[in-house]
C-alpha cells in the first residue's frame, strides 16, 4: 500500500518533468538566436577603379565597392565603401595575342597587370584590413545605372528584395548601352560615357604602332578574399527565423554565384553546377527564407559549341535542389527535409553585348552585327588603293608611282595600321597589296571564324527565377 501511495504521488511530477524536457526541446520563437557574421574567404568583391592606372609595379589602385557584401540577413560592407590597392605583377600576354597584335601593327609587348587590394574603408570612415587574390581587369567599363524617374503615386518599395531588381534593372540598362555603343562603333561611349578626354586619348594612343598600357578610369574588377572577414555576432529573434528553411514562393528571383568555372567549350549535359547564394532571399514582412550561403546544386541541360561562321555557343542548367548553411545555433530552425526547387536563369552578370539570356534560361554568345559592316568598308579602301586612272595622273602632274596617295594610305592602315599608312607612301604594289591583305583578313575574322563560346567564370553572379516547389 505503502508503495503505490508514494507512485501515485511521483508520477504527476514525472510527467511534469517530461513535458518540461519536451517544451525545451522545442525552438521558442520569442528567444534571441545568436548569429556570428561572417564574410567566408573565396568571396567575391565587385568594384571599380576611379582613375586610370599605369601598368606600373607598385603603382596605387583607387577603388570602390558596386555591390553590398552581405553576411547571413544583412549587409556588412555597403556599396560604396572605398578600396586600395597597388599593381604587383606583369605578365605577358599569350604569344598568340601579342602574335594577332604584330599583324594589326601593333609593336607594343603587350601585359596584364595584376592588382592585389590590401585596405578597405567602410562609408563611417572604420578601416578594414583585407588580403585578395591578384585579379586582372575585365574588358568592360562600369556605367552607373540611371536612376528610374519617379512615379506619380511611389509605393515605398521593400528594402531586402530591392537588391535584386537593381541586378536585373543594370544588367538591362548595361544591354542598351552595349547595344548602342556597337551601334555606333564606340562613339556612345565618348558621347553618353564619363571621361570623354581620356576615351579620346586611349583611342588615338591605341592606333600608334607602340603605346602605353593602362587600366582606364572605371575599369571593372572581381577580386576574391582569401583571409576571412569577421563582423562580431548578433541576436536575432525567433519569429524572424519562423520561415528559415521554407521554399521560396514561386517567380522569385535570387542572386547566386557561381562556385566553379563553366563554358560550352567542354561542359557536358548531366554536369553538376553548384552556386552559393549571394544575398538573402525574404517572404512577406522580411521574414528570412534562406540566408546568404545558402548553397544551390544542379545541373547542365543544354551545351553547344561555338561554330564557323560566327555561330556562338550555348548553355543551359537549372537548379534543382538547395541546402541552408551550416551553423549550430540555427540547428533547431534549420532541421527541414531538403528541398527540390526549380529555377533557371534569368540573368547573368557580364558583357550584355556578348552574352544573350532567352525566356528559356539558355545563354547564347552574341556578336553585334555591325561587324559585318567592317569588310564592306576594307573592301571599299581595298578598292581605292588600286584607283591609278590616267586622268588622276595627269591632274596630279606625276607618275604613277605618286599619285593616289590617299587611296594608298588607307589600304596600308587597312592592313597594318598606322605602320601600314607610311609603308604605303613605298612603291605602289604595297599600299594595294596591304589594302587587299586588310579585306582579306576582316572578311575572315568578321564572316567566317569560330564564334565565341559561352563561358562564366568562377564567382559570377547569376540571377535565378524559382518556378515550383515540393519537399522529397
Amino acid at each position: 500500500m505503502r508503495y503505490e501511495t508514494r507512485f501515485v504521488i511521483a508520477l504527476p511530477a514525472l510527467f511534469f518533468a517530461v513535458a518540461n524536457f519536451a517544451v525545451a526541446q522545442q525552438p521558442d520563437s520569442a528567444q534571441q538566436i545568436p548569429v556570428h557574421l561572417r564574410v567566408d574567404a573565396g568571396v567575391p568583391l565587385r568594384l571599380y577603379i576611379t582613375r586610370r592606372v599605369p601598368y606600373r609595379v607598385g603603382e596605387v589602385v583607387q577603388a570602390q565597392l558596386i555591390d553590398p557584401i552581405w553576411a547571413f540577413d544583412r549587409i556588412v560592407i555597403p556599396a560604396g565603401s572605398k578600396l586600395q590597392g597597388e599593381v604587383v605583377k606583369l605578365d605577358s600576354v599569350p604569344k598568340i595575342v601579342r602574335a594577332r597584335a604584330i599583324l594589326g601593327g601593333d609593336f607594343t609587348p603587350l601585359k596584364h597587370a595584376e592588382v592585389s587590394f590590401m585596405n578597405l574603408t567602410l562609408p563611417d570612415g572604420h578601416e578594414i584590413a583585407i588580403q585578395t587574390e591578384n585579379s586582372l581587369g575585365l574588358l568592360t567599363i562600369y556605367m552607373p545605372p540611371r536612376p528610374s524617374k519617379p512615379a506619380k503615386k511611389q509605393k515605398a518599395p521593400a528594402a531586402k528584395p530591392s537588391a535584386i531588381r537593381s541586378f536585373l534593372r543594370q544588367q538591362a540598362q548595361q544591354q542598351l548601352q552595349s547595344q548602342a555603343s556597337a551601334r555606333t562603333g564606340g562613339l556612345y561611349d565618348l558621347v553618353r560615357g564619363p571621361n570623354k578626354k581620356e576615351w579620346v586619348e586611349n583611342y588615338v594612343l591605341s592606333k600608334l604602332p607602340y603605346h602605353p598600357q593602362w587600366y582606364r578610369t572605371r575599369t571593372r574588377f572581381d577580386t576574391v578574399l582569401t583571409q576571412p572577414l569577421d563582423f562580431g555576432t548578433v541576436a536575432i529573434a525567433g519569429t524572424e527565423l519562423a520561415k528559415l528553411g521554407t521554399p521560396a514562393p514561386d517567380d522569385s528571383v535570387a542572386q547566386m554565384r557561381l562556385l566553379a568555372t563553366v563554358s560550352s567549350a567542354d561542359a557536358k549535359v548531366g554536369d553538376p553546377i553548384k552556386g552559393v547564394l549571394s544575398q538573402p532571399v525574404f517572404a512577406e514582412k522580411d521574414r528570412l527564407l534562406m540566408p546568404q550561403g545558402t548553397s544551390f546544386t544542379g545541373r547542365i541541360t543544354l551545351t553547344q559549341h561555338a561554330k564557323l561562321f560566327h555561330r556562338g555557343g550555348k548553355l543551359r542548367f537549372t537548379i534543382d535542389s538547395v541546402d541552408l548553411p551550416e551553423g549550430a545555433a540555427l540547428s533547431a530552425y534549420a532541421e527541414r527535409p531538403r528541398q527540390t526547387i526549380q529555377g533557371q536563369m534569368v540573368a547573368v552578370e557580364t558583357n550584355p553585348n556578348a552574352v544573350k539570356v532567352d525566356s528559356e534560361g539558355t545563354a547564347t554568345a552574341t556578336e553585334s552585327k555591325t561587324r559585318l559592316i567592317r569588310p564592306a568598308i576594307a573592301a571599299l579602301v581595298a578598292a581605292k588603293s588600286l584607283d591609278n586612272d590616267a586622268g588622276k595622273q595627269t591632274a596630279s602632274g606625276g607618275t604613277s608611282t605618286e599619285t593616289n596617295y590617299s587611296g594608298r594610305a588607307l589600304g596600308g592602315f587597312s592592313g597594318f595600321g598606322l605602320l601600314g599608312t607610311f609603308a604605303a607612301r613605298g612603291p605602289r604594289p604595297i599600299g594595294a597589296a596591304l589594302g587587299f591583305y586588310g579585306l582579306a583578313w576582316s572578311a575572315y575574322s568578321n564572316i567566317v571564324a569560330r564564334g565565341t563560346e559561352i563561358t562564366f567564370e568562377k564567382n559570377t553572379a547569376v540571377a535565378i527565377q524559382f518556378g515550383y516547389s515540393r519537399t522529397k
